[in-house]
């Protein structure tokens, strides 16, 4: 359980915070930290907020201040401020490029020893150049990109795939205990990116069961058919998945804002993935063709919307 997060901090009161207990979610005792966030938009926000909980000191950083004001923590002026002395620092942004220069302004306030969970989905050159960067500074790089969506984020039920420094894991636990309900952890070589390549496969799929399920309601209203007779064929068999009905029903019940994973970001991963593959030799046509979908929805002003509103790439405007 974690308890109420308290008011917001001032922007800039940034300070070594004294120390004492967090709460883990079983009840347990641990060392508080202080960790770092830049990054609070809908995920890191919310990772924010459950580390305020666990009884973690917290600082955020985002280029939109406003973000960061209603998640507990203290609010940085800049970066450097943000990570200045801290144990952890938790990197949340919109792509791996961003990161490189969020990072590059954090540099002068970078510890030796701290630890970097870099959990933004990434390209797998981003993260090796990432890597380079904390060795430079003598802090310890974790590639950990998560998978989940807005409500697993607010309910501190991600799960993180990691890759990473043995010696640093267990300090990281109360950290990662906080935002995750569990961690898959893939080996100790964060540059090397293998929880990134598990990324951007899981990704794949979840992407490919979107679009399936945009474009069977698409096809259903064009040929007049009732989708709950699709449901009813499917139900209970190999073909039936949790997954599907929860972007059906948001498509269906116009619950596509807030949205849980924006069509923009959902474009941008789509995109990482097919370099990835052409990167290794391999061709991914589907996931090619649904950047475009995710393209065209964007172009109709829907850019900012959960992407099962990908539906509407399948209608000329």
């Amino acid at each position: 359980m974690t308890t109420g997060a308290p008011a917001a901090q001032p922007a800039g009161r940034v300070r070594r915070d004294r120390r004492g207990p967090a709460v883990r979610k079983d009840g347990s005792m641990t060392e508080e930290l202080t960790v770092s966030v830049l990054g609070t938009g809908i995920m890191g926000a919310a990772m924010a907020r459950n580390l305020v909980g666990a009884g973690h000191a917290v600082r955020v950083w985002n280029r939109s201040p406003q973000k960061a004001a209603g998640t507990g923590a203290t609010v940085a002026d800049s970066p450097a401020d943000a990570v200045r002395d801290a144990d952890v620092i938790i990197t949340m942004l919109y792509d791996g490029g961003t990161v490189r220069d969020v990072v590059g302004q954090a540099a002068p306030g970078l510890k030796a020893g701290a630890l970097w969970l870099q959990t933004t989905t990434a390209s797998l050159g981003d993260v090796a150049a990432l890597a380079a960067t904390a060795a430079e500074h003598s802090v310890a790089f974790y590639d950990a990109p998560v998978l989940g969506t807005r409500q697993p984020a607010e309910a501190g039920q991600l799960t993180v795939l990691a890759a990473g420094p043995h010696a640093g894991r267990e300090r990281l636990a109360p950290v990662l205990d906080a935002i995750a309900a569990r961690v898959v952890w893939l080996g100790e070589d964060g540059a090397r990116g293998d929880g990134t390549r598990l990324k951007l496969v899981a990704n794949s799929w979840v992407l490919t069961v979107t679009h399936g399920a945009a474009e069977l309601l698409a096809l259903a209203g064009a040929l007049g058919v009732d989708p709950d007779r699709f449901f009813e064929v499917i139900g209970g068999g190999p073909l039936d998945m949790g997954y599907l009905h929860a972007k059906a029903d948001l498509v269906r019940q116009g619950r596509l804002s807030p949205a849980s994973f924006a069509v923009e970001t959902a474009e941008k991963d789509a995109r990482l993935i097919v370099a990835a593959g052409e990167d290794h030799g391999v061709r991914l046509d589907v996931v090619a063709a649904g950047a475009e979908r995710f393209r065209r929805a964007a172009a109709q002003g829907h850019g900012g919307k959960d992407m099962g509103a990908s539906y509407y790439a399948s209608f000329t405007p």
